[in-house]
């Protein structure tokens, strides 16, 4: 019994994992096991009566974050936009775009994909839409099946670490950080990862160039009346667009002393980029507009049509991460812009109908029940496994690996990939994170540089074969038996199981090497973060030393007050003021910073 007693915490973790292979749901699996070890804790005298009733306390304080409304939100955004043709019309146009060269499907559907993680934020809903649309193009035009399977299911899995990301909400919740500092951690690894998917598929075409074959010249649609495809003028209204953009970044600080009558210098970097990224994209959706209207042909049916497809998803993305990352708006007013604005596209496409609202705000509110469900139960099972010293066992087992804080990140990044084999990102955020993260912060990891670590690591969870999700959604869209294809009236083979499995190992590998590149190279996730301001006492110290001559001694606030005189018993007249103790005010400064 003395046995059981002194290893209650690691018996306790044991215990969860056999109720997790034994099939249990998720969320009862933590709360049954917390409630299990908490009675049998009290019956052992080894935790309090009184640690039990703080449950209901706990509950209500989750229903209560403010933060966790973010998901709803951003998830009834991704579905709304995602139902209302969005993604099929980016597709199209992006396709014909990219199509002449070889791989070009495969660019446009990762372009496609890193747009639609930061519009939807849903992976579901991304690999699904492209599933449909892009397969059946692909396999039409001659692409390999494991290449094609490979880049819709690794693009839409964008979606879990580009902002608006589901899992940083959840792990900057469970970390105690702020979720618009994650979401700026993650915006350069998101677009890094991204930019590796393109160099693969680049170097798929110059080594295979037969497994991404570009598409045929009858396959281009979108051409002039002259035949001729009209890149030149999207050429020429990007270069305008971003020049404006430069320009209007250089003189921002000067607009902004414009606008206010406040002369200002400086100004974020962060703020600039965003506003002036704006800028520019509004100055060629102008220009479309009045081209559209007028019909001057200034620019050619492909600029026009990019303009128009492009403009409306990236306003978004300016209004919901925009307003986050200039301060303006938290994530969860962010989100439910994003909400609004996905019901504006839809309204101007007509694609709006109660119907793909009923199911939108059904799907919303699963996934939402969902994530509450499996946080209340991780909520009980953390509170008695803090009752009985979890964290404690957890943190000498960590912190007592070879090699300080490089040991310490590869043992968890290898866990992480072990345990995304079978659990999701919901799970693993809810069941290890919140007993990784303390002893992350007491070897000195910054918390948010560690959850997006931890964000691209679990990104992986999503391709795992045999049980990623991703490659799941794309098995239910993917062709299971051989069919008739409309356009070219040819038989396509169907896409097995095997070629979806195969075509994700690639992905995983890219996923794995931007993790090892994330830790060598740090700078790659806090060089989006605000620069922390460090207040050096020495030079306040010499500061207030030159400016102490000008001080007069009664505004002094280092001097100490006076005690009243005593008076004096034989005359009845106040005792002589005694000369107060002279303090070294920097003595005193040092003394309050220190006790802060």
């Amino acid at each position: 019994m003395a046995f059981f007693i002194q290893n209650l915490a690691p018996i306790m973790f044991l215990g969860l994992i056999v109720f997790l292979l034994m099939g249990f749901p998720v969320a009862f699996s933590l709360g049954a096991c917390g409630l299990f070890f908490g009675f049998i804790g009290v019956e052992l005298g080894v935790l309090p009566e009184a640690l039990l009733q703080a449950l209901p306390l706990r509950v209500f304080g989750i229903m209560q974050n403010d933060t966790l409304l973010a998901i709803p939100f951003f998830t009834l955004m991704g579905l709304i936009l995602e139902r209302s043709g969005m993604a099929e019309d980016l597709l199209d146009t992006i396709g014909q775009l990219f199509g002449p060269v070889r791989g070009g499907l495969a660019l446009a559907v990762i372009f496609v994909g890193a747009l639609l993680a930061a519009t939807t934020g849903v992976v579901a809903a991304s690999v699904i839409s492209m599933g449909l649309i892009s397969l059946p193009i692909m396999l039409r035009y001659g692409y390999d099946r494991r290449i094609a399977a490979g880049v819709i299911a690794a693009s839409g899995t964008l979606a879990q670490i580009i902002p608006p990301s589901l899992v940083l909400i959840v792990l900057a919740d469970q970390m105690g950080r702020s979720v618009g500092e994650m979401y700026k951690g993650a915006f350069i690894p998101g677009f890094a990862l991204t930019g590796m998917y393109v160099l693969y598929v680049v170097g798929l075409a110059i080594f295979k160039p037969h497994w991404v074959p570009a598409l045929p010249a009858e396959a281009r649609t979108i051409r002039e009346d002259s035949g001729k495809n009209g890149l030149l003028s999207l050429l020429v209204l990007t270069v305008i667009s971003t020049g404006i953009a430069f320009y209007f970044g250089e003189h921002y600080a000067a607009v902004q002393s414009w606008v206010t009558g406040v002369p200002v210098t400086t100004v974020a970097t962060d703020e600039t980029i965003v506003v002036s990224m704006c800028a520019g994209v509004m100055l060629a959706f102008v220009i479309a507009v009045i081209n559209k209207v007028t019909g001057l042909k200034l620019l050619s049916r492909m600029a026009e049509r990019v303009t128009f497809v492009l403009i409306p998803p990236l306003l978004l993305i300016f209004l919901v991460l925009g307003t986050i990352f200039l301060g303006i708006a938290t994530p969860t007013e962010g989100g439910a812009m994003g909400a609004l604005g996905a019901f504006i596209m839809a309204m101007v496409r007509r694609r709006l109908s109660f119907s793909l609202l009923k199911q939108a705000l059904a799907t919303t509110t699963k996934l939402s029940c969902f994530v509450v469900f499996i946080l209340i139960g991780s909520t009980i099972f953390s509170l008695t496994f803090q009752g009985v010293d979890g964290p404690k066992w957890v943190e000498h087992l960590l912190t007592g690996l070879p090699g300080g804080q490089t040991g310490f990140l590869i043992v968890v990044n290898l866990l992480i990939f072990f345990l995304a084999f079978f659990l999701d990102f919901f799970e693993l955020s809810f069941i290890v994170v919140p007993l990784l993260a303390p002893v992350a912060e007491k070897l000195g990891i910054d918390l948010i540089w560690f959850g997006v670590l931890l964000a691209v690591n679990m990104q992986t969870s999503f391709m795992h074969p045999p049980f990623g999700f991703a490659l799941f959604y794309l098995r239910s869209v993917a062709p299971i038996k051989a069919y008739a294809d409309k356009v070219s009236k040819k038989m396509i083979e169907p896409v097995t199981t095997m070629q979806i499995y195969w075509g994700a190992v690639p992905f995983v590998l890219i996923q794995i090497i931007m993790v090892g590149l994330i830790i060598a190279f740090p700078g790659i996730v806090s060089s989006g973060l605000d620069k922390k301001q460090v207040y050096d006492l020495d030079k306040v110290r010499i500061e207030m030393e030159n400016n102490m001559p000008a001080m007069e001694p009664a505004t002094d606030p280092f001097a100490a007050t006076p005690e009243p005189a005593a008076s004096d018993p034989a005359s009845g007249m106040p005792a002589p003021e005694a000369a107060p103790a002279e303090i070294d005010p920097m003595k005193a400064l040092e003394e309050a910073t220190k006790k802060k």
